[in-house]
C-alpha cells in the first residue's frame, strides 16, 4: 500500500485548499442596508448546510489518507467525496440564482458570474468523480499514477476561478455576509485563503 500514500496526501492537500474557497467571507461591521442583508440572509442561510457538506467530504478525504486504507476504499471515499462536494457548488449557485441580484452596483452581473462560476466548479468535481470511478484498483501503480492526476486537477481547480466569488463577496456585500450568523458559522477559521 506504500505507493497509493504519498500521493493521497497530495490529493488531501490539495482538496483542503479549494474546498473551502467559497466560504472566504470577509468584512465585518458596516452600516446596515435592509435589502443588502435580507438578500446575504437568504444565501448564508442556504450555504451553511452546504459548507458543512463540502468540510465533512473535506474531512473524509484527510481520514482516508491517514487509515491504511485499500485502493477500492480510497476509490469510494473519493468518488462520494466529489460527488458530495459536486453537489454543494451546485446548490450554492441555484441558491445565489434564487436570492437575485444584490443591491450593490454591478450587482446583477456580480451575480451571474458567481452563479456561472459555481456550476462551472460542480462540473469539475462531477468530472473527478468519473475520473476516480475510472481508476482501475487492481494495479496498485496505475491507480498511484490515476491519484496522482486527480491531484493535479485538484490543485489546478484550487488556484484558478473563484474570481466571480470573491467579487461578489467584496465590499458591501462582503459585510452583509459577515453580519449574518449563519456566515459566521459556516467560516470556520480553516477557510481562510
Amino acid at each position: 500500500m506504500e505507493g497509493t500514500k504519498p500521493v493521497n496526501k497530495k490529493l488531501a492537500a490539495a482538496l483542503s485548499g479549494g474546498a473551502v474557497l467559497v466560504l472566504a467571507l470577509s468584512g465585518c461591521g458596516g452600516d446596515g442596508n435592509e435589502k443588502l442583508d435580507s438578500w446575504a440572509k437568504d444565501v448564508c442561510d442556504a450555504v451553511q448546510p452546504q459548507a458543512k457538506k463540502i468540510e465533512s467530504a473535506n474531512a473524509s478525504i484527510q481520514k482516508e489518507t491517514s487509515d491504511n486504507s485499500t485502493p477500492e476504499d480510497v476509490q469510494k471515499t473519493d468518488a462520494q467525496a466529489f460527488q458530495d462536494m459536486s453537489d454543494a457548488y451546485k446548490a450554492i449557485g441555484t441558491a445565489v440564482n434564487k436570492a437575485g441580484a444584490p443591491d450593490v452596483e454591478n450587482g446583477e452581473k456580480k451575480q451571474k458570474d458567481a452563479v456561472t462560476e459555481l456550476n462551472t466548479i460542480s462540473a469539475s468535481y462531477a468530472s473527478l468523480k468519473k475520473q476516480v470511478d475510472g481508476l482501475d484498483t487492481k494495479d496498485q501503480g496505475k491507480f498511484a499514477d490515476g491519484l496522482k492526476d486527480i491531484a493535479t486537477e485538484l490543485d489546478k481547480l484550487s488556484k484558478s476561478g473563484n474570481d466571480a466569488l470573491r467579487n461578489l463577496e467584496e465590499g458591501e456585500v462582503g459585510q452583509a455576509m459577515a453580519r449574518q450568523s449563519s456566515c459566521k458559522a459556516a467560516t470556520g477559521p480553516a477557510s481562510a485563503t
